[in-house]
């Protein structure tokens, strides 16, 4: 068993100054003794370039001078983490908050287990700290679906306390051997922001990773599921990168032929049921992603 690996953390940051340094102040008090922080700003204008390296002077800052998406600004961060000999990377959400030992807790089984490639935290809701957001990722492949395990359940020790299993974790927080990076490369691009991570671990399964969900390691995570549910920027990636992810993971017809009937369900349901009303302004974001991907404009979404 190698003695404290060094553990790269990349925080990505893009106009979200408070965040990142609320952020960056919980890894202060991290208890694994081998952590190389990586802040990697997007071409933020909020001023957040020189308030990270006032108040952090000592951590690794890289300003990539315009927005890369989730995708471009964590692969500069992997690779200037794997040049600089880090043997796990781990991708870490600026809008959160980690436990002092959840690196330690994640590091553990993997040492343990070279069979595992991948690892992930329960992840909580910040306003409401014993509610689960995530514990790991499940793929009904049948429907061509993804979805958090444990969404929404009250933490009531129900995952145990031994690594399970899962299909993927959230590139909220993700940690992986630099093997594993090397081996199935970066995060695709051409999805700029989400499903990003799930292509990404379902390479690493196909490599012959293990990914597991470690429930003992806990972070808590600044996100509203209502908010981005009616956010035309949001739809519209998670619809046009449900359809990559779909493609770039060869999915069966069945699983096409599936995806299909639900948007056309949903379109229909926004345009003629009363209680949709309120998303009836995500139709055009609808076909719109649809048509982009389609005609393969992937990417940053256009104005």
């Amino acid at each position: 068993m190698m003695t404290n690996p060094t553990v790269s953390i990349i925080v990505l940051n893009y106009n979200s100054r408070e965040d990142t340094l609320d952020c960056l102040r919980s890894l202060e008090h991290l208890t694994y003794p081998s952590v190389q922080i990586i802040a990697v700003d997007n071409g933020s204008t909020d001023g957040s370039v020189p308030a990270i390296r006032a108040a952090y002077p000592n951590i690794t800052l890289i300003d990539t001078g315009k927005n890369l998406g989730f995708t471009g600004g964590n692969n500069v961060g992997i690779k200037y983490a794997l040049d600089h000999g880090a043997d796990y990377v781990m991708l870490l959400n600026n809008d959160t908050i980690i436990a002092p030992d959840m690196i330690d807790l994640m590091i553990e089984p993997m040492e343990n287990d070279p069979t595992i490639g991948v690892s992930g935290p329960t992840i909580y809701y910040y306003d409401a700290p014993d509610t689960i957001w995530s514990a790991g990722g499940v793929i009904d492949w049948k429907r061509g679906i993804t979805s958090m395990v444990g969404l929404n359940q009250e933490d009531k020790a129900q995952f145990g306390f031994k690594p399970i299993p899962v299909d993927f974790v959230t590139g909220c927080a993700i940690l992986a051997r630099r093997a594993v990076w090397e081996g199935v490369g970066l995060l695709d691009d051409k999805f700029f922001m989400y499903y990003e991570e799930t292509e990404w671990c379902v390479r690493a399964t196909r490599a012959g990773y293990k990914i597991v969900h470690v429930p003992s390691a806990m972070m808590w995570h600044k996100i509203s599921l209502e908010a981005r549910a009616t956010s035309p920027r949001t739809y519209y990636y998670m619809t046009r990168n449900r359809l990559l992810f779909l493609s770039n993971t060869h999915a069966s017809l069945q699983t096409w032929c599936y995806t299909g009937v639900e948007l056309g369900r949903t379109l229909l349901s926004w345009s003629l049921r009363p209680k949709w009303q309120d998303r009836r302004h995500l139709r055009g974001t609808m076909l719109r992603a649809i048509r982009d991907f389609s005609t393969g404009r992937f990417g940053q979404m256009m104005v």
